[in-house]
């Protein structure tokens, strides 16, 4: 399927993003830990003018308890979940976390990005009408 990219979900800042990964890659290559990418990921993405939340605590409830509480790497814009990967290959495990950070959170567009011997990213859409949710509701706190 060859799909025109205007007409994908966030196109343009998922685009944005993508291309500071590629800068940040070129810049420090591989090796380091996730943090070390984290950080600079975050740094290049503020310099571009995007606002970005790391470590986006979010809460887990279910049947309006506190069940869980679990963080995304990168949260852009307030629209996009960044997860970020430091391993020599992705696999299906690390697609399964940003499904369900997307799933649990709401938010439907998600990238991974990997930091290993050869820069990878993926983009992940979750359709929240297709999939409902379940009773389980995931926030971003507020940093307030």
């Amino acid at each position: 399927m060859n799909a025109d990219k205007h007409s994908l979900l966030e196109s343009d800042l998922t685009e944005q993003v993508i291309g500071i990964f590629y800068t940040v890659y070129n810049e420090l290559g591989a090796g380091f830990l996730e943090s070390v990418y984290e950080n600079a990921f975050a740094a290049a993405l503020g310099d571009a003018g995007l606002s970005v939340v790391q470590q986006a605590p979010i809460n887990v409830h279910f049947r309006g308890i506190l069940v869980g509480e679990f963080k995304a790497d990168l949260l852009v814009e307030g629209r996009v979940i960044v997860e970020l990967k430091a391993v020599s290959q992705l696999g299906k495990v690390h697609e399964v976390q940003l499904i369900n950070y997307l799933k649990a959170t709401g938010i439907p567009v998600g990238l991974l990005f990997n930091f290993g011997p050869r820069p990878q990213f993926k983009r992940r859409v979750f359709d929240v009408l297709s999939h409902p949710r379940s009773s389980a509701s995931i926030r971003v706190k507020d940093n307030v």
